[in-house]
């Protein structure tokens, strides 16, 4: 099994050097260049903008390329995150060989590896994204025995010049096809290269949004991933949005993960699957449906529901859509297959069924029950999330659930299966609270939390302060009233964050 998982593995190191990306050393590394004539070593790395940086070798030699890959290279971090000091300002970048992949944009033959960021004495910097998201999954595995495993839905808008041959059908574009749907060939390459550079893919769809202006088509696909270890799940979605920008670059379209691309359209959502693993067993469920440790473990994320926010919803536009009858979640509640909640449990193939011999009366074997597929949803980020941060905030929440006493009591008063909105349940929208409805009142939340952020060193205060200060800065209180039935500026402000994180 082993050997074809590796055979069919679409990473061409994993194929060439016959084992899983989690067992490359640096000598396999090596032998990789060399073996396939790689020119160019791209270091990549996230800093405070949340984008992809690289710096670039040339491959001159093996000495050189051990000295490289043994010791990293040293970059100005002053210039990479606002809160080090230009008198002090050094940073080493050191490559992390499970995360090398081939350069699928290069013409020159170029390998690329996401990096860790250290200081002049060696150790991890503290307030690094990356180190932040490995200190809070380390506190959890440490207090509770699990592993946390996430995936993304990672939505986006193609904007093109119009075609009106096959033209779009206004919010009727989910699951749409050739010729109906103008950039599946965007997304299908986009797909192969994430898979190719070791992101796991679930699927790809085109997605609700779909409308026309004068000169634009403007057209929403997904891609959505599986579950991996938390760490390994940012590192795939920061590398899928450069992938997919870079082919927008190459056929000369616009790609937006912007929460909302205009008032009365499907905005763009980056919901957040995750799972609790105890080695390979997927704890969410047991026989009677979802576990005791999935409901607390909800229960954790609702009662931090409100502070998240600060990481999972960084820009004014993200408040645009997160309004009622959009299929965004506005209270902090749960429930099942509920798309306007905050948390949603989705089908999970829990029970034991026999749908695919009914649709294949051939099929004469056994039919194996796989279980193990239940995840739970975090419907409110959006493209304009701080990865890194939102994940290492969720893990936090999500510890905190599992060792509360009270969890199992909140995820019972806070389940939802109505729409909320309706007339007949007032009452109970009533007795529910409200997310943040701008930056502002986001960031007033985090520092309400702060405290709990910074336990145990996770979050250092700096970063917080840092979160705060960006959030108020916007000064969007009462946006979306001041900004009602304005176009124009609605506009104006959409153009401003079209290219978020």
């Amino acid at each position: 099994m082993r050997d074809l998982e590796i055979l069919m593995n679409p990473n061409k190191l994993v194929t060439h050097l016959q084992k899983p990306s989690s067992e490359f050393t640096k000598y396999d590394i090596i032998k990789f260049i060399y073996d396939n004539k790689i020119e160019m070593l791209n270091f990549r790395y996230v800093a405070q903008d949340g984008k992809l940086k690289a710096l670039n070798f040339v491959i001159t030699g093996k000495d050189y390329l051990e000295s490289i890959l043994s010791t990293g290279e040293r970059v100005d971090g002053s210039s990479l995150f606002s809160y080090i000091h230009a008198d002090s300002s050094d940073l080493y970048v050191i490559p992390r060989f499970s995360t090398a992949f081939v350069n699928p944009f290069s013409e020159t033959p170029t390998l690329d590896i996401l990096c860790s960021f250290y200081t002049r004495d060696g150790k991890p910097l503290e307030s690094a994204p990356e180190y932040i998201l490995r200190k809070a999954h380390k506190d959890f595995q440490q207090a509770t025995g699990y592993t946390f495993k996430a995936m993304g839905e990672l939505e986006y808008y193609v904007i093109s010049t119009k075609n009106d041959l096959y033209p779009s059908i206004d919010q009727k574009g989910y699951h749409s096809s050739e010729p109906f749907a103008n950039n599946e060939n965007l997304r299908l390459e986009a797909m192969k290269l994430i898979a190719q550079c070791g992101g796991k893919i679930k699927y790809g769809h085109s997605e609700v949004g779909n409308f026309s202006t004068e000169t634009h088509r403007y057209e929403q696909h997904e891609i959505e991933f599986t579950p991996v270890n938390a760490e390994e799940t940012v590192d795939q979605l920061v590398i899928a949005k450069w992938i997919i920008r870079m082919l927008g670059k190459k056929y000369g379209v616009v790609v937006s993960f912007a929460p909302k691309i205009t008032v009365g359209k499907a905005g763009s959502g980056l919901h957040i699957h995750f799972q609790i693993n105890k080695g390979d067993k997927n704890l969410m469920t047991n026989d009677k449906g979802l576990s005791d440790i999935a409901k607390k473990v909800i229960a954790g994320i609702l009662d931090k529901a409100q502070s998240l926010t600060a990481f999972g919803n960084t820009i004014p536009v993200s408040y645009l859509r997160l309004v009622p009858h959009q299929e965004a979640p506005t209270m902090v509640c749960w429930g099942d297959s509920n798309r306007s909640v905050l948390v949603r449990v989705p089908l999970g193939w829990i029970a034991k069924t026999h749908m695919i011999k009914d649709a294949n009366p051939q099929e004469r074997g056994e039919v194996p029950y796989i279980p193990g597929k239940q995840t739970v949803e975090l419907r409110v980020p959006d493209g304009s999330a701080d990865l890194y941060h939102l994940l290492s905030g969720m893990i936090m929440a999500a510890k905190d659930g599992i060792l509360s006493d009270k969890s199992l009591q909140r995820a019972e008063d806070l389940y939802v299966n109505v729409n909320i909105f309706r007339k007949e349940n007032e009452n109970i929208l009533k007795r529910l609270v409200a997310l943040p409805a701008s930056c502002s009142e986001s960031a007033d939340f985090l520092e309400k939390d702060r405290n709990f952020y910074e336990q145990n060193s996770i979050f250092p205060s700096g970063t917080i302060d840092l979160f705060i200060k960006k959030l108020k800065s916007y000064q969007d209180e009462n946006l979306s009233e001041k900004l009602f039935g304005n176009n124009v500026e609605i506009k104006k402000l959409v153009d401003e964050y079209l290219h978020c994180m």
